[in-house]
């Protein structure tokens, strides 16, 4: 958890010194809920998520190096620069992404349950999406397939209590959103997300509950993003001071550090060793991402076809393609 709070607040710096570009959404008071839902992941476990990528990606192992890398968008980052700050991946560790379509990413993900379940593997898949996505199309096409195929798919409700800037009760019909798990007659339950320990509870009975009975469930974590919708959002035209200061009161990071201390399973020192240690993992990622190289404007070709008959496909596309896009893919193939 600190690890991500350091993080993001290192991120957002690096974003107003222009150093990463394009959108950029932070997760800041939400790493209760992030590191709660992905710590009882297994390895072959797949995670899907929408566009508040870095602190999802980091619970999933990705290297610090690699997400630091992907925003500064060199080829060092996870996607080798591609993918940025809203498009985050590694397949090695089973982070599919990283989605900017609202709700775009729960088709894939039951696409991916789907292909465990033909496949009859021990394995689930999470799919992490915001309250305002529950609101879509494919939220409901989405659920419906997964619960009639029993699908291992456990869908991860992040209720931070907007949609941009939007509440809950003014967008949803209803806005206990694990209730409409109902519809599908899925096991649906909502948790406290500032509470690690019980996100992480809940998490790994569902994704236990997935692989080994093929149950796909909704779980619903009501937490809170201290940072707007984006950097670009102050995120102080809809929510009041004392709303966020209240909410600061329930810092996930402090109620489980003041858990540690009370119960003993910790120090002070031990957790001060910690938070340093943090500190400099990420200065040393900002300094790796500094030092890898940008990808070559000629290689934006690669990376996006991986038919073994792309090329052929490609060629037949040239007469509509007057902008040397034919050259630059086929010379991506090595043709």
């Amino acid at each position: 958890m600190l690890l991500i709070r350091v993080f993001e607040e290192e991120v957002e710096r690096q974003y107003k010194r222009a150093r990463i570009g394009g959108y950029c959404h932070l997760a800041s008071g939400q790493e209760g809920a992030t590191v709660g839902a992905v710590h009882p992941m297994l390895e072959q476990d797949l995670l899907f998520s929408s566009y508040r990528t870095h602190g999802l990606a980091l619970a999933k192992g990705v290297d610090p190096d690699a997400v630091m890398g992907e925003l500064f968008g060199r080829e060092g980052g996870s996607a080798h620069g591609r993918g940025g700050s809203m498009h985050l991946l590694d397949f090695s560790k089973g982070f599919l992404g990283g989605w900017g379509i609202v709700a775009g990413q729960l088709p894939l993900a039951v696409g991916a349950a789907l292909e465990i379940s033909y496949r009859d593997k021990r394995a689930a898949v999470m799919c992490e999406l915001g309250d305002a996505a529950t609101n879509m199309g494919a939220w409901h096409e989405s659920l419906n397939l997964a619960a009639i195929w029993n699908l291992p798919l456990v869908t991860l409700v992040f209720n931070n209590r907007y949609g941009m800037g939007t509440t809950v009760e003014k967008a949803s019909g209803e806005p206990e959103l694990y209730k409409r798990a109902s519809a599908f007659r899925m096991h649906g339950e909502r948790v406290d997300g500032q509470d690690v320990e019980a996100v992480l509870s809940a998490a790994d009975r569902l994704l236990t509950r997935a692989r080994e009975e093929r149950k796909p469930a909704v779980l619903e974590v009501v937490t809170y993003r201290y940072r707007g919708h984006s950097v670009a959002d102050p995120g102080t035209a809809y929510r009041t001071p004392e709303e966020m200061e209240e909410w600061r009161k329930r810092d996930p990071i402090e109620i489980y550090r003041q858990r540690l201390l009370d119960e003993g399973r910790a120090g002070e020192s031990q957790i001060e060793a910690i938070r340093a240690r943090v500190e400099k993992r990420v200065e040393q990622a900002v300094e790796a991402a500094e030092a890898s190289p940008e990808p070559p404007v000629d290689s934006l070709s690669q990376h996006l076809y991986g038919d073994a008959s792309s090329a052929e496909q490609f060629a037949r596309m040239g007469p509509g393609s007057p902008f040397g896009e034919r050259e630059l893919v086929l010379e991506g193939l090595g043709r």
